[in-house]
């Protein structure tokens, strides 16, 4: 019942954050504000022990069956393989470059997060 009550907190967080990016025009996806809420709900000395346990069922039991949701998708995939396969070679570039621009942004990143650390010489 934990996990049932957990996976309503997550639906009912799900839909105040979709109500408030609507209602406040948020250029944000309403399941990240809603999840967002989660968080704040769990960081709130108050609410945890309400929220926590019933979440961390609800949590549990998804996870334990995350290759399932990935069904649909293999599934989707076998039945535009034509379509996929006409387009493979620039399918292969688009993912090549978006994974270099990934490494350099990364990179970037780290090195400005660097530069702020201070070297402590060896002896």
């Amino acid at each position: 019942m934990s996990a049932l009550q957990g996976l309503a907190m997550l639906l009912l967080a799900q839909s105040a954050g979709e109500l408030l990016v609507r209602a406040l025009r948020l250029p944000l996806p309403g399941p990240v504000l809603g999840l967002g809420l989660v968080l704040a709900l769990l960081a709130w000395p108050p609410t945890r022990r309400m929220v926590a346990a019933p979440v961390e069922a609800a949590a549990d039991g998804l996870l334990a069956h995350l290759s399932l949701l990935f069904v649909p998708l293999g599934v989707g995939v076998i039945s535009h393989l034509g379509l996929l396969g006409g387009h493979a070679a620039a399918l292969a570039l688009v993912v090549l470059l978006s994974t270099i621009a990934g490494l350099v942004a990364a990179a970037l990143v780290l090195q400005a997060l660097w530069r702020d650390v201070p070297v402590e010489p060896t002896s």
